[in-house]
C-alpha cells in the first residue's frame, strides 16, 4: 500500500519484510536499524537505552518486528527518499475481541538528518489513512511528556488523556521521565 507524502522525493509505503529481494529487506533493514540507533543516542523516548549498539538496533527489526508483521497483528510504513527509509511509523493492532476498532502507534522515527521536513507529520497522516483502511476508528499512543513528538501529535489532533510521571528511563542517562498519553478518534473510512 502507497500514500502520497505531500514531500517531493520522499514516498511513504507499508514496509512488507516477506514480499522483499533478500538485498533490499538487507538494505532496509539497515536503514532501520541506524534510524533507531540515531534515536535513541539523540535522546528518544523510544523504549531503549545507552549504550545501544547498531546491531541490537538491528536485531529490533529482525527479530522483534518482522515476525509480529508476519502473524498480521503490527503493520508498518516507511518513509523513503531517493530509495532509503528515512522514517517509519508503526500500527499495533490489539487482539481483544472487544477491540477491533482501535489500534496503537509506536515507534514513530525520522532520522536525524530528515527532520523537519515534514515527514514524520507525513507518516502519522498516512498511518491514520492506513487504519481508517483497516476499519481502525480509535488511535492510542504515548510520547515523552514536553517532546516535539507531543507537540506533533497535538497538531494532528491527538487529545490528551493525561501524563504519567516517572514512566520511563530516558534513553541517554539514569532518569525517569513522564509519559503523555494520547488519543485521536477518526471518521470512518468513507466507500
Amino acid at each position: 500500500m502507497n500514500f502520497t507524502s505531500g514531500i517531493a522525493g520522499v514516498d511513504i509505503e507499508e514496509w512488507r519484510p516477506d514480499r522483499l529481494a533478500a538485498d533490499v529487506r538487507a538494505r532496509d533493514v539497515d536503514s532501520l536499524g541506524e534510524i533507531l540507533h540515531a534515536a535513541v543516542h539523540g535522546g528518544a523516548g523510544v523504549s531503549f537505552v545507552v549504550p545501544f549498539l547498531l546491531e541490537e538496533a538491528r536485531a529490533f527489526w529482525t527479530d522483534r518486528v518482522e515476525p509480529v508483521i508476519r502473524e498480521g497483528s503490527k503493520r508498518v510504513l516507511v518513509a523513503r527518499d531517493a530509495g532509503r527509509i528515512v522514517g517509519t511509523v508503526q500500527l499495533d493492532l490489539p487482539w481483544p475481541p472487544n477491540q477491533p476498532h482501535r489500534a496503537d502507534v509506536g515507534k514513530m522515527l525520522v532520522h536525524p538528518g530528515s527532520r523537519r521536513r515534514g515527514i514524520g507529520r507525513a507518516l502519522m497522516l498516512a498511518l491514520e489513512d492506513l487504519a481508517r483502511a483497516d476499519g481502525r476508528t480509535l488511535l492510542t499512543l504515548d510520547t515523552v511528556s514536553d517532546s516535539d513528538a507531543e507537540a506533533l501529535y497535538r497538531s494532528l489532533g491527538y487529545v490528551t488523556i493525561g501524563v504519567v510521571p516517572r514512566f520511563a528511563l530516558k534513553s541517554l542517562v539514569r532518569e525517569l521521565e513522564p509519559a503523555t498519553f494520547m488519543y485521536k478518534e477518526l471518521a470512518p473510512a468513507t466507500a
